[in-house]
């Protein structure tokens, strides 16, 4: 298959204007086009003369379609990729939601790091994007850091990391040398939107050391936060 050389397409469909600002934010930073719709039946008239290559949807939509109902209705003619978001962590309705047939699922609050990461990869599973380029990679010595194929490799065998765990390290190498606070910890790896103690960056950096072993040169500098390499 060839890859289209015309920029992807998006539309997100999200009522809050600070999450949807943010994520067209980030969408644009890869050169992508954005379209963002605040309901859904503006989000379904977008899609439907967009014809989008993906669609980021809020469930908690107002109006007389939420983003459930804005699924069943465009599957009904399309099978553009879906990605869920919602304030709601209940099971039967990530269930529900993929059983509509969209292709992933966040809860808020996330960090858009990790939604254009996730849009990527059901992208490139697709065919939509491509995956021939060679994965750039960190290295400290027996660790390996894939930023394309969000794995850490340590002697060469993969090191399962949670999704938080992953977008903490991937903030931390792209700011390698850097000596960061809490505070920016937070806003890169979680999101400037993300409302919590603090004190969760520390448990995260005790669960990268564990899980990583000494060869990660993380630091911790005293008066300010934390430092990679």
């Amino acid at each position: 298959m060839s890859l289209a050389t015309a920029p992807l397409s998006i539309v997100v469909v999200e009522d809050e204007p600070d999450i949807a600002d943010l994520l067209a934010l980030y969408f644009r930073r890869e050169q992508w086009d954005v379209f963002v719709a605040r309901s859904g039946e503006d989000g379904l008239n977008t899609i439907r003369a967009r014809q989008p290559d993906f669609v980021i949807l809020d469930i908690g939509l107002p109006g007389k379609l939420d983003g459930l109902a804005v699924c069943a209705e465009l599957r009904a003619t399309s099978n553009v990729p879906v990605l869920f978001l919602t304030a709601r962590e209940d099971e039967v309705d990530r269930l529900l939601g993929l059983e509509l047939g969209a292709d992933d699922y966040v809860v808020k609050p996330f960090s858009p790091r990790e939604i254009v990461a996730r849009v990527k990869a059901i992208l490139r599973r697709g065919g939509q994007l491509s995956s021939d380029t060679k994965s750039p990679r960190t290295s400290f010595d027996s660790i390996v850091i894939d930023s394309d194929r969000k794995e850490a490799l340590v002697d060469g065998q993969t090191v399962p990391l949670a999704t938080q765990e992953w977008s903490l390290l991937e903030f931390l190498v792209e700011n390698t040398g850097m000596a960061l606070s809490r505070q920016q910890i937070l806003d890169g790896g979680w999101g400037p939107d993300w409302i919590g103690d603090p004190r969760t960056v520390d448990v995260h950096i005790r669960q990268l050391r564990k899980k990583l072993g000494d060869d990660l040169p993380l630091n911790t500098v005293r008066g300010v936060g934390y430092r990679l390499g």
